[in-house]
């Protein structure tokens, strides 16, 4: 327990880092209003998806394909999405409930939830996390694209329009383009591949600073009550019944494990990317990521514990 709490600080202590260097250099001047919108839109439409094709690209999409899994967890995210967003409905202002909808159920599988499941299981846990991430990305995007269009100033909420925001995509167009490519195995030139990972490197760092640099003490404090609400949401009820149906189901030891920690996870970077893109309420979306990273050193290490200690994973 005290290597998985390690392991989990490991991860979470280098986001926080990120974000209080955005809060610095915003305080300081370095960077301002117009730095975090470009660098947004480069992250969205450049870095973020060159992390996701490579990461795709690289995995080994076959070692560990469980149909069962991938259909719980399909249930699961749409179950948590409906919720999600009825919870929206009713607790907030039309302006924010896609921003809301999003941070509660959008979770950081292909960093946090990717990272514990190998912690936890080694090379099975990587195998089954990147079968899981690729899916998840296509999940929350699509998802995500919809909710933010029906409540955006700019975006248009009709079907057709929905359909070319999510086929537009520029993360969704990544994984739709390295998934048959990692699957048969294509060779890309090692130049391309190297160019490929200085932007993909260039991803988290990019987008933990912009989040950083937007926050701000009377932001935390309009946003504090619903922010919380979300991270509530995200931290423990999604996470409680989502494996409560995964252990009625039958699944136990590592396919368990994964599933806590995939529906576990906190709110997603690219979260912040889309509701800025969106023209939505970024400010709400930056605090929600930030609580959310805090509760999960907590809340994962209690879940798994309860697990191990019922024998269950």
């Amino acid at each position: 327990m005290l290597a998985l709490l390690i392991q989990t600080l490991n991860i979470t202590a280098p986001v926080f880092a990120m974000l209080f260097m955005g809060v610095l250099l915003k305080r300081v001047g370095l960077i301002d209003d117009n730095f975090n919108r470009v660098a947004s839109k480069l992250v969205f439409n450049v870095c973020m998806p060159a992390l996701l094709f490579l990461g795709i690209y690289h995995a080994d999409l076959a070692a560990a394909v469980q149909p069962g899994v991938i259909l719980y967890f399909v249930i699961a995210t749409l179950a948590g999405f409906a919720l999600a967003w009825g919870l929206a409905i009713w607790r907030c202002p039309r302006a924010d409930r896609g921003i809301y909808t999003q941070g509660a159920f959008r979770g950081n599988n292909g960093v946090i939830g990717l990272a514990l499941a190998a912690s936890l299981y080694g090379d099975y846990g990587i195998s089954l996390g990147a079968v899981l991430a690729g899916l998840v990305i296509l999940l929350y995007n699509s998802l995500s694209a919809v909710v933010l269009a029906v409540y955006s100033p700019d975006l248009k909420s009709d079907p057709w329009s929905i359909g070319k925001n999510i086929l537009s995509n520029p993360l969704i167009i990544s994984v739709l383009l390295a998934t048959p490519m990692a699957y048969g195995q294509v060779p890309l030139p090692n130049w391309l591949l190297t160019s490929g990972d200085y932007l993909a490197q260039m991803t988290l760092p990019l987008a933990l600073i912009c989040i950083g640099g937007t926050l701000s003490l009377a932001a935390l404090r309009d946003s504090g009550r619903l922010a919380l609400d979300v991270s509530l949401v995200k931290m423990v009820w999604l996470p409680v019944l989502g494996t409560l149906g995964a252990w009625l189901c039958g699944f136990r030891g590592a396919e368990l494990g994964i599933l806590f920690l995939y529906i576990g996870s906190p709110t997603a970077a690219a979260s912040y990317v889309m509701a800025r893109e969106a023209n939505g309420n970024h400010e709400l979306a930056a605090s929600i990521i930030v609580l959310t990273t805090l509760m999960a050193a907590v809340t994962t290490n209690i879940g798994i514990f309860f697990l191990q200690w019922g024998g269950w994973i």
